[in-house]
């Protein structure tokens, strides 16, 4: 996996002006035997049918590790090791901004859908035949150049 020298994040903000809902996301980077883990989002959410990393919005007072862990539990009934904040991205759409945190991370077991999303183990060359919500483009640009 392409990872930054140690200490080092990638930022990206993208910024069109004010929004009135900030939502913080943490979302875990799993790869296993050259496979990134990936999920669909479930019809009737934001951004519905969009790939993405798991995860999702950290509670009031969480932290961004506790966040993917509690998320990781409840959506894939997995338990993590959580790594190093690598990249952060702000990107604004139309009705909120997300500051979206992506942490590599390790987990124990066989991931297993618990909420009915799709899920897949996809080759790096693949993540750019899938369609990511905006917010993710910058990290598949990363991920894709090895």
């Amino acid at each position: 996996m392409s990872r930054l020298p140690d200490g080092e994040r990638l930022r990206v903000a993208h910024v069109a002006g004010p929004r009135t809902m900030i939502v913080v996301v943490a979302a875990a980077v799993i790869e296993r035997d050259g496979r990134f883990l990936v999920t669909r989002r479930q019809k009737g959410v934001h951004l519905e049918g969009c790939w993405e990393f798991p995860g999702g919005k950290c509670d009031d007072g969480e932290s961004l590790t506790a966040c993917i862990r509690r998320e990781l539990r409840e959506e894939l009934a997995v338990d993590a090791e959580v790594g190093k904040d690598f990249f952060t991205v702000t990107h604004n759409y139309a009705d909120r901004s997300v500051e979206l945190h992506f942490f590599h991370c390790e987990v124990t077991g066989e991931p297993s859908p618990q909420i009915g999303q799709e899920m897949r183990w996809v080759r790096r060359e693949e993540l750019t035949t899938l369609e990511f919500p905006p917010a993710d483009e910058e990290l598949i640009r990363v991920l894709t150049l090895g």
